[in-house]
């Protein structure tokens, strides 16, 4: 039954593989929880769960759950919170379904969790970023192959710098979601839905040079970005090694404990505002579908606002305080 909701969403509702392989790991764990067992096949799949057993599952069930995660696995309200969203969307689907009789989660009350504010990149790690490419780029003493990867991953930091793209996104790209002649990029976000993006003509004669050496290497591949496996074959890029060049090159630069390509999203999306976007403009172009998810960044730029202010009211600009007048 549980592998059934699963091939809803990812099938019906477009759900991403990512959320989709979060609810099964969520739902898996409920299983061992109960004592059912780890239903998880070798295929990756959930075995059959017996109607019986789902309708014998009752709120003290999911409440004891919820506390053992807390107590024993020491998972944060966020994380309790989001297995319990998963199984709230199960009992949703197996009531239309006619698979049980009541949705035993619609009176368990979540843990409250606090939103934590994205981290981003200065602008000056941003510029630092591009020099340091631009000089390796300049002065490369490899081959083909090596300048090839250089070229790439230069274009993956701007790329996810300027558009604000998802790593999922990014890695879905294909040759003909790329428009070099209009500038602009075509994404499917979540749930396949489509986005365009436009792109400066700096990133699209980077775009250019990165195809060309490309070329050099591999015809016609599956994907837009590729990297080579250990055959020496040409193959599909994945989230780890995109990950792994993020990670390395924005280490580079960034004292931030955290280097991953989801920080360029953030930090996509906090340049914008900081330069005067509206926040709808900002919130089409990350594809959010809700304005509340995209109004965290306008807490990152408070900053911003406070130092504008203060250089700007007449009454804020670190005037002295008139002296009294001696009698």
């Amino acid at each position: 039954m549980i592998q059934h909701f699963l091939d809803y969403i990812a099938i019906e509702r477009k759900y991403s593989p990512r959320t989709v392989e979060a609810y099964r790991d969520d739902l898996r764990d409920l299983c061992r929880f109960l004592g059912w067992g780890d239903p998880l096949t070798d295929e990756g799949i959930l075995a059959p769960v017996s109607e019986e057993k789902i309708r014998g599952i009752g709120e003290d069930d999911v409440k004891t759950w919820m506390l053992e995660m807390v107590e024993k696995q020491k998972q944060s309200p966020r994380s309790v919170k989001r297995r319990l969203s998963a199984l709230r969307s199960f009992y949703k689907w197996a009531l239309r379904q006619g698979l049980v009789n009541r949705d035993i989660t619609r009176r368990i009350i979540s843990p409250k969790a606090d939103k934590p504010l994205p981290v981003f990149f200065r602008e000056t790690e941003m510029e630092a970023a591009e020099k340091n490419y631009e000089l390796k780029i300049k002065n490369y003493e490899g081959g083909a192959d090596d300048i090839f990867g250089a070229l790439r991953d230069a274009l993956i930091i701007e790329m996810l710098y300027q558009t604000g793209m998802r790593q999922a996104e990014l890695l879905g790209l294909t040759d003909s979601d790329i428009d070099l002649a209009q500038g602009q990029i075509r994404v499917f976000g979540k749930r396949r839905k489509e986005r365009v993006i436009p792109v400066g003509e700096g990133l699209v004669a980077q775009i250019r040079d990165y195809l060309e050496e490309r070329e050099r290497l591999i015809p016609a591949p599956q994907t837009f970005f590729v990297k080579q496996n250990r055959a020496g074959e040409m193959v599909p890029m994945t989230k780890n090694t995109l990950y792994t060049i993020v990670r390395t090159r924005m280490g580079e630069v960034s004292t931030l404990k955290k280097h991953s390509p989801h920080v360029l999203r953030h930090t996509f999306a906090t340049a914008m505002l900081d330069n005067g976007a509206d926040i709808r403009t900002i919130q089409a172009l990350l594809g959010h579908a809700s304005l509340s998810t995209t109004q965290v960044y306008t807490h990152t730029t408070f900053d911003q606002i406070k130092r504008v202010y203060m250089a700007t009211h007449p009454r804020a600009k670190g005037q002295s305080k008139p002296e009294k007048q001696e009698k």
